[in-house]
């Protein structure tokens, strides 16, 4: 089988033709970029994805990391992948040219990131570094910056996020990890930490932990909490007061170590200032949302690309109509019908999914690099409003892609001798990271929507109701542009009920079903996508034939199903709030 996991034609057309991102070079901040810098930094990605990931991604996978002696060893090519990356400037590619970056446009690291994790997942360090090192630039001294900002952007030391406690899970208000004030400025920090990706390892000189934490005697629940820099190593050499406790063994992307960590004492220092510290860590999760949809688009990629080339090559029986001539040659199973079916849903989940990684990387250029306040208010709000959609539906269409593309492969698919059985693997944590879908769902529903007494909700309409116009100008994308215009004006609606129940106080009713919303608010802006690739491609006359078929596969497959979903949203028999007497 050929080694593609993703279609280079296709990244060029979503940035260049669709979304315009040269656009972006017109910004001050953006200005001494082009395309040729832009493309220079996505075939700088490739060549280290080419090189050094994709030949050990079954390595990887079997060679998972091991605690021996209270020590962590990761597989070789660790070490080699991440001295990559920092040698050629990716890990901080984006950042300001203060801080060490080249200000490339986030949306052209994402598709870098998209690339590299499209070959291989589990080499998932440097976007924890990345993220940390962002925090430390935004909130820490320029001591701490000068200190250890530099080393973490050239691959050397490794980032980590450390939010999550045993008896906390995802309710952060619940965690007790305590700073106890030195008399030198500094805190020593007791507590747990679990689910730490890349918590220690030796592909790495030292590792910077971001830590939410509590100020002995700060006030209980999220407005208590702190943000603190634990280093593994400290300033003189010697080695930080955290052990490893423990080492999860993952069913996939199985190369980053998942750790259990114990700080008895731990030397740290606060970022920020006190009890802001979950506002402080929230920029590194909005980041890591973003960031874990490239990821859940990235593998999905690799998946479909491994279905599409063994349907190609792959001969079996004969097309229906012809079933019975058994004396003429086996046809690809790309010629049935229902194979083709598997094969579009998945490049439509996909190639849908990308667009919108790129559409909202964009309003974070543009959010950063305006100076305009008003347009500064939109693209953050279009952000904070996209982010949970963002960040779901590239996993939750992702794991079905895995799915349907393991499908492809029959009983082939279910073996260790192909791919697909490591991507389905791999990509069902990403439905989990970061928030569970539940919980962007409660955050979409609950928060995102009515942002600014719904200011994020009406610009996020207006800008679907101008691709609807101008989609509208074309008489194959008419047809099209009405149907996306009427299941606007029905979630317009459907929305307007659901705020209607939470202003009777019934929170819990309010938000049963707010993953669903979450599904059906995917499904649209995902066609909302669709429709603009179908605008670009008639406009400017590029990939018109191919474009237009995987869209219509949307429209005529997808979208059917939000009619099911606002029906369940408008019915008033509630069945999973918890009842007096528990049925299950």
């Amino acid at each position: 089988m050929k080694t593609i996991f993703v279609d280079k034609q296709n990244l060029e057309f979503l940035l260049y033709d669709v979304h315009e991102v040269t656009r972006l070079c017109q910004y001050p901040y953006f200005s001494d970029h082009s395309r040729e810098t832009f493309d220079m930094t996505l075939e700088t990605a490739t060549q280290i994805a080419e090189r050094i990931m994709f030949p050990q991604l079954t390595s990887v996978d079997r060679q998972e990391p091991q605690l021996q002696n209270g020590e962590v060893t990761v597989h070789p090519i660790v070490k080699e992948f991440l001295q990559a990356m920092g040698e050629s400037g990716l890990i901080g590619a984006d950042f300001p040219y203060e801080d060490g970056g080249a200000q490339v446009p986030m949306t052209i690291t994402s598709i870098a990131g998209l690339i590299a994790m499209a070959a291989n997942s589990g080499l998932m360090y440097t976007g924890l570094t990345a993220g940390a090192a962002r925090l430390l630039t935004n909130f820490a001294s320029s001591e701490l910056k000068e200190r250890y900002v530099p080393p973490m952007l050239a691959g050397k030391w490794q980032g980590t996020m450390c939010l999550t406690e045993p008896q906390a899970g995802s309710s952060l208000s619940d965690i007790t990890t305590t700073a106890v004030p030195q008399a030198d400025g500094t805190f020593a920090i007791q507590g747990q930490k679990i689910f730490i990706s890349a918590g220690d390892h030796d592909a790495c000189e030292n590792v910077v932990h971001l830590l939410i934490g509590r100020i002995q005697g700060a006030p209980l629940g999220t407005k208590g909490i702190s943000l603190f820099m634990v280093p593994k190593y400290l300033p003189d050499g010697t080695r930080n007061a955290i052990t490893n406790m423990g080492i999860y063994h993952k069913i996939g992307q199985k190369g980053v170590p998942a750790m259990h960590l114990g700080f008895e004492g731990a030397t740290a220092w606060l970022i920020g200032e006190p009890n802001k510290g979950l506002s402080y860590m929230f920029q590194m999760m909005n980041e890591a949302r973003i960031g874990v949809g490239i990821a859940g688009a990235a593998i999905s990629s690799a998946a479909y690309h491994a279905a599409l080339t063994y349907a190609k090559e792959r001969p079996q029986s004969r097309r229906l109509h012809t079933k019975s001539a058994v004396d003429t040659p086996q046809v690809p199973i790309i010629q049935h019908p229902d194979v083709r079916r598997m094969l579009l849903f998945q490049k439509a989940a996909l190639e849908g999914s990308i667009s919108l990684l790129v559409q909202t990387s964009l309003y974070f250029d543009q959010a950063h690099a305006t100076t305009d306040p008003e347009e500064k208010e939109k693209y953050t709000l279009l952000l904070e409003l996209l982010t949970p959609i963002t960040k779901t539906y590239p996993c939750e269409a992702g794991v079905k892609i895995t799915n349907e593309a393991l499908q492809c492969f029959g009983g082939y698919g279910f073996t260790q001798d192909f791919p697909a059985e490591q991507y389905y693997r791999d990509i069902r944590i990403t439905p989990i990271y970061e928030g569970t879908t539940g919980i962007q769902a409660q955050d979409l529903l609950g928060r995102k929507v009515m942002l600014q007494q719904g200011k994020a909700w009406a610009y996020l309409q207006k800008e679907i109701q101008q691709t609807e116009s101008e989609a509208a100008s074309f008489d194959a994308l008419k047809p099209y542009a009405q149907q996306l215009g009427q299941l606007r004006q029905q979630i317009d609606e459907i929305t307007h009920y659901l705020m209607s129940i939470a202003q009777t106080g019934e929170t819990e009713r309010f938000l049963s079903d707010a993953t669903l919303y979450l599904h059906l608010m995917g499904n649209y802006v995902v066609a909302w996508q669709w429709l603009k690739q179908g605008t670009a491609a008639l406009n400017k006359k590029v990939r018109e034939e191919v474009t237009l078929k995987t869209m219509q596969y949307f429209f005529h497959y997808e979208i059917p199903q939000c009619a099911a979903w606002i029906h369940r949203l408008r019915d008033e028999v509630v069945l999973t709030q918890y009842p007096e007497v528990d049925f299950l």
